[in-house]
């Protein structure tokens, strides 16, 4: 991961920068195709344009600033290893953004025993914050909501399949010497179950 996103910090981030750095769907998809491609400057106008939203979400989930912000670094990190999983006929930029910030997060609190004390996604918008690209997040939290609800909607092998494929990053190989079912397989069930997600999300 590029050095400048490594050892940035939501604190660091400009409100005013962050703003006018907000792209629009396009321009997302076409950043996360040059960040797929090893495009450091990419990551970095990429970071700078969704950090104050990811942040966000890490914030309403951990409620702890500074285990936000480590999360958050998590969250681009992973970000750069699998940005050539994103599918836009799946999700907008931001939803898949969101979500992998959202799994972060769980991840966190779950490694601290307390998911019992999380805020769920789906509540984002009704809480009160004043901070830099709460707005913004809000008009997207219905669309990982839509992608949440379509999600649980697939079978449990299935959606468990997609969302480690690709919000957690794992090859159709990984996921093969998890389950102890040929790759071929795994690629089969994958495939179903985004043609169900795809209809869902047309629907």
């Amino acid at each position: 991961m590029p050095e400048s996103a490594k050892t940035g910090s939501s604190k660091r981030v400009d409100p005013a920068f962050a703003s006018a750095a907000a792209l629009d769907r396009r321009g997302l998809e076409r950043l996360l195709a040059a960040v797929a491609g090893g495009d450091a400057q990419a990551f970095e106008r990429l970071y700078h344009a969704t950090s104050a939203k990811l942040f966000g979400v890490c914030l309403r989930l951990l409620a702890d600033r500074n285990d936000a912000e480590d999360v958050l670094q998590d969250v681009y990190a992973a970000i750069w290893r699998k940005a050539a999983q994103y599918d836009a006929a799946i999700a907008s930029p931001i939803s898949w953004l969101a979500m992998i910030a959202h799994n972060k997060a769980i991840d966190r609190l779950r490694s601290d025993g307390a998911a019992r004390n999380a805020v769920p996604i789906e509540l984002a918008e009704d809480i009160s914050d004043t901070g830099p690209g709460a707005v913004a997040l809000a008009e997207h939290a219905g669309d990982v909501r839509r992608l949440d609800q379509c999600l649980q909607r697939l079978e449990a092998r299935r959606r468990t399949l997609i969302r480690t494929a690709f919000f957690d990053g794992a090859t159709y190989e990984e996921l093969a010497r998890r389950t102890d079912t040929p790759v071929g397989t795994v690629k089969s069930w994958i495939r179903r179950g985004l043609l169900q997600l795809r209809t869902c999300l047309e629907a």
